[in-house]
């Protein structure tokens, strides 16, 4: 009989686990949080301390019977759960169900790989339940709640039913509102460049003119780039100066939660979801040589602490694999920021002599990417510094012997030791800010030279708008303003992209117009929810609170009572019309009234103020206006094919369709049938048809003579080729032939189709 029950959260993790232990050991998993706040009211006495009501939600229950089923009287209960705060309070939560009191009996354990060695360890070290963590967790999840559930209910009535709000949500929401603003407002200012192109000794290099009467050079407009066109005209160049110096460049350190999820998007195009879901998964453990393993450490860490363990195994890879000039003498240490926890570790491999490509076969293509990417950053920082070359080299203009003050400059660079750029190199969220880590060489020159000039060139240029947020740029940006911890980033960004409040265009976050109206709502009535300084001071409180420095139940009544009296008041003196509706100069083409602007459930649009009179609505977009014209001009004498009246051309979710103009009382639509005029290369029948998906109406072209004939793109068709006879599509900005060109479109994946999250 077993005298140990361990408790896990997950099934993956207990499996791992179970392992490693003997027969003295049950280990089983309570599938996350077994309690939690009750949908169905707030659930926190706000009158009395804050006193939050769980409940053990449905499908949990028969997890808690089964747990109860095996604790025997007299074992031991181990709480394995995660080693952070969310697992701290988890664990609470399974004695709280269990109903059983923290006793000898009951040992907490905690561990940032998945090892045998690392649970060995664990068990030899238990701990009692951390209190100030369970706090600080609970103090998160109330002041969630009060904020989500006071807040939401206001944004129903006043904006549209199914809105929410959160403490960290909006303000990522007001992030994205924001930075799309300053695109819009943006006015681009025209510059021009001047590039040469020299050639010495067989070698063609370019020089950009950087400076004129040695100032920098800034040429505005076309005449201006002329002039010094014209000036330079029949000039000869010689070499100024040249700068050649040798500089270091140290590795970034090892990954932690925010680090990771910004390389991933950047590097692989993973979402936040996304890496964190394969990171789990390579945590809790995968199959490896017939033993289940996890592969890599804790994932939800803001440490950039590496153990002792693993900094002297680093050295061991870095020596055998690429030679021992590659190692360090020494560990190198980074300083984590503050308030992180520096018991944890970074993210790395468990064990670092697993190869990224021993351990493919073992790893879903996903993972594997995943793993190779902390693989290398593990052992790039602990390798020496890249060595540089750079050199620089001032070219000047003369004529007659007389010095003109245009002065170009060429730059290269070239690696003289490759050090940890042999295993790798930081992403960058703008091509901008990126560098030339690669050879870019300049020819041998000395001060006095003569250089021949092949090529003189001006081009226009125009400034750019600051760019929209990315996944991993947003990251970057609330972890740089202290907003939200390691384990909130994912939820977060999943969130405010399920409500529609944010949408995305490529790998760019854009915000919607609903989420730009409940963000100046929130901007305008509840500044704190929103404020920047405000929101990363309650981090730093409920970090105290984890730290045992302050009581969380003062903190709550310091936020609750000057907020709900706002809410209270906002639900009075705000009115519906004042929000979602804009009056326009636009007059009702139908009945002479004025037009206003109207938040549907789709977005903004124009509609007659005179309505449920004059039911007139068209798209506010022009060139959506003007289609919607076309169409309703085609279809002007479509009927009803089920109660005779005239079918209308609406807009939904999905594009345009037929509704019938009696609606409600006749609920009949149609379809409106976009052909490419494309025939089906394939059957040779049909047509390609525009089609959108069921799940999320992402647009696609197949054939109308469907499920005869399946064929599908997700790329418009153009034509057929002329050479093959197969499908010409318009992608990447060019029209490509699906056959002829095939090797510029995304291989097929063999082998079992699994569920992307992108």
């Amino acid at each position: 009989m077993a005298h140990n029950l361990v408790i896990v959260e997950s099934p993956a993790k207990a499996k791992t686990i179970s392992k490693f232990l003997g027969s003295d050991y049950i280990v089983e998993a309570s599938m996350g949080h077994v309690r939690d706040l009750p949908k169905s009211k707030i659930g926190i006495d706000t009158e009395h301390n804050f006193e939050p009501t769980y409940a053990i939600p449905l499908d949990k229950k028969k997890v808690i019977k089964e747990l109860k089923s095996k604790m025997k009287k007299g074992m031991m209960l181990w709480l394995a759960t995660d080693e952070d705060r969310e697992g701290e309070a988890i664990g609470w939560h399974i004695l709280e169900a269990l109903k059983i009191p923290e006793s000898e009996n009951v040992k907490r354990i905690v561990f940032h790989e998945i090892t045998k060695g690392a649970i060995l360890e664990a068990l030899e070290h238990p701990r009692a339940l951390d209190h100030d963590l369970i706090n600080a967790q609970q103090a998160r999840r109330v002041l969630d709640r009060l904020v989500g559930y006071e807040l939401s209910p206001l944004l129903w009535k006043k904006i549209r039913y199914g809105l929410s709000a959160g403490r960290v949500q909006s303000v990522a929401v007001r992030l994205i509102v924001e930075r799309e603003r300053e695109i819009k407002a943006f006015q681009a200012d025209e510059y021009w460049n001047i590039t040469a192109e020299f050639n010495e000794k067989g070698k063609s290099f370019a020089a950009a003119l950087n400076k004129i009467d040695g100032k920098k050079a800034e040429i505005k407009n076309e005449a201006s780039a002329k002039e010094v066109v014209t000036a330079l005209d029949g000039a000869a160049y010689r070499v100024a100066a040249v700068d050649e110096k040798q500089v270091k460049r140290t590795p970034a350190p090892p990954f932690i939660t925010s680090t990771l999820q910004q390389e991933a998007a950047r590097k692989l195009n993973f979402s936040v979801k996304k890496t964190m879901m394969l990171a789990q998964q390579m945590y809790e453990g995968v199959e490896i040589y017939g033993e289940h393993v996890g592969v890599i450490t804790y994932m939800r860490t803001d440490s950039v602490n590496l153990s002792k363990l693993a900094t002297a195994q680093a050295k061991e890879v870095i020596a055998n694999s690429f030679g021992p000039e590659y190692s360090l003498p020494s560990p190198r240490l980074y300083k984590s920021k503050k308030g992180a926890q520096e018991a944890h570790e970074a993210i790395r491999p468990t064990d670092l002599s697993r190869d990224p490509g021993e351990i493919k076969q073992f790893l879903t293509r996903d993972q594997h990417r995943l793993y190779e990417l902390i693989w290398k950053r593990t052992l790039a920082c602990q390798m020496q510094e890249a060595i540089l070359n750079q050199l620089g080299i001032d070219i000047e203009a003369e004529k007659s012997a007389v010095r003109l003050p245009y002065v170009f400059r060429a730059t290269g660079q070239t690696i003289a030791f490759a050090g940890f750029l042999k295993v790798y190199s930081e992403g960058h969220d703008d091509d901008d800010e990126a560098e030339d880590e690669g050879e870019s060489m300049l020819p041998k020159v000395a001060q006095g030279d003569s250089l021949k000039l092949e090529k003189l060139e001006s081009t226009q240029h125009f400034t750019k708008p600051p760019p929209r947020y990315t996944e991993a740029s947003l990251v970057k940006k609330l972890e740089s303003e202290g907003i939200g911890r390691p384990s909130t980033y994912a939820p977060t960004i999943s969130t405010v992209l399920a409500r529609g409040y944010v949408e995305k265009e490529d790998r760019a976050l854009k915000p919607t117009d609903t989420g730009e109206v409940v963000n100046d709502l929130l901007v305008e009535h509840f500044p704190n929810i929103v404020d920047l300084q405000f929101t990363a001071k309650m981090e730093e409180k409920l970090d105290d609170v984890a730290d045992g420095k302050c009581e969380w139940v003062p903190l709550m009544r310091d936020f609750y009572v000057p907020f709900h009296a706002v809410v209270e008041e906002k639900n009075k003196t705000l009115k519906k019309e004042d929000i979602v509706n804009e009056e326009t100069s636009e007059i009702c083409e139908k009945c002479g009234k004025p037009m206003v602007i109207k938040l549907g459930r789709f977005g903004k649009f124009l509609s007659c103020s005179n309505y449920p009179e004059c039911k007139n609505a068209r798209p506010l977009d022009e060139q959506k206006s003007e289609a919607l014209a076309e169409l309703q001009k085609k279809f002007a004498d479509k009927k009803c094919d089920k109660c005779g009246e005239p079918m209308e051309v609406k807009s939904g979710r999905f594009g345009n369709f037929l509704g019938c103009s009696k609606y409600p009382e006749c609920k009949n639509i149609e379809a409106i049938v976009t052909y490419s005029g494309v025939k089906c290369p394939s059957c040779e029948e049909g047509q390609l048809i525009e089609r959108r998906t069921r799940k999320g109406g992402r647009i696609f072209w197949g054939c109308n003579k469907f499920p005869k004939c399946k064929t599908a793109t997700w790329d418009k068709p153009v034509k057929i080729c002329e050479k093959c006879q197969g499908m010409v599509v318009h992608r990447d900005e060019k029209d490509l032939c699906k056959n002829c060109d095939a090797d510029q479109f995304p291989k097929k994946r063999v082998g079992k189709k699994k569920k992307s999250e992108d």
